[in-house]
């Protein structure tokens, strides 16, 4: 009766996970735990985990990695999960010696305390002093100021009696300038034209959806994941064995965007959670849970789905 039911939540485990797109790769990769483990506990064979901790643990973040809610994963199967009982007795092992640290560490808060309270009471002595000695100084500064504008004033006066004529001829020579420029008509260059995004479908070959883009240069490549949705998101150049670009769960609201050029390879989990644009042009919707597609510049010609 107990294999049963541990093979019944391995079942349920493994049909979230393919539900999801999610080889036993690469959950491995989100998750951080070895692929046998992960085997193990589809397979309810626990002895294989290192520890009972583990186990419950791995279980939680493997639910959680697949979107199932842990907890109502954990009270369902409460009976087969193993008790993690000898973590809790490791656990008041450790609590016991903290005790007498505790007192000892109180001796020395109370002394640390006081030397906190002097240090503060010297810091705003130290701040008064300073603040004092920078208003004297000011005052004085003050003084000195009040005492030079004297004979500024005589000068400006006088710079002022000589400067209306020399105003008056710099404002004559403006006009004459204006007057010869004025008459010139400015020339405004051509804005170049802009070449709107273009997708066209070409075929589907196997799983993956094949797309052109025009024009063939660098495009700016968005995949946007709704709030509270989980969606895998592969990105990679080239092809489906190219570069990693982006490669990892992602969890909404969020949107990953690249500029990208020649081929670009993507592999979309939960794609009914997931917009994905190209310069702003929507690829079109399906009906597979996970879609892949390869988008590849066009040379020229087809008619495609355009951009807004």
């Amino acid at each position: 009766m107990e294999v049963c039911k541990l093979s019944e939540l391995g079942k349920l485990l493994r049909k979230a996970r393919e539900e999801r797109g999610y080889s036993l790769d690469d959950v491995q990769d989100i998750t951080k735990i070895r692929k046998r483990y992960l085997e193990a506990i589809e397979e309810g064979d626990y002895k294989v985990l290192p520890g009972t901790f583990y186990a419950r643990a791995f279980v939680k973040n493997y639910a959680e990695t697949v979107g199932l809610d842990a907890e109502e994963v954990f009270r369902l199967y409460q009976r087969e999960l193993p008790e993690p009982a000898a973590e809790a007795a490791v656990e008041q092992l450790i609590v016991k010696p903290r005790r007498a640290s505790v007192r000892s560490s109180d001796r020395w808060s109370k002394w640390g305390f006081r030397v906190l309270m002097w240090s503060f009471l010297l810091l705003i002595a130290a701040v008064i002093y300073t603040y004092v000695v920078n208003q004297q100084d000011g005052s004085d500064k003050k003084t000195v100021d009040n005492e030079t504008p004297i004979t500024d004033n005589i000068d400006s006066g006088t710079g002022e009696a000589e400067n209306p004529s020399d105003s008056t001829g710099g404002q004559e020579d403006v006009t004459g300038a204006n007057g010869e420029t004025g008459s010139d008509t400015p020339v405004i260059p051509d804005e170049p034209e802009v070449q709107q995004t273009t997708l066209t479908f070409l075929e589907k070959s196997g799983s993956v959806e094949r797309y052109a883009v025009t024009p063939g240069d660098t495009h700016r490549y968005e995949v946007e994941v709704a709030d509270g949705k989980r969606s895998w998101v592969e990105i990679r150049t080239g092809s489906r064995t190219g570069e990693k670009i982006h490669y990892k769960e992602e969890k909404g609201p969020v949107v990953i965007s690249y500029e990208l050029s020649g081929p670009v390879f993507l592999n979309i989990g939960s794609t009914r959670s997931v917009e994905i644009r190209i310069d702003g042009v929507v690829l079109p919707d399906g009906d597979d849970n996970v879609r892949r597609f390869l988008i590849e510049p066009e040379t020229e010609g087809a008619a495609g789905i355009p951009g807004a």
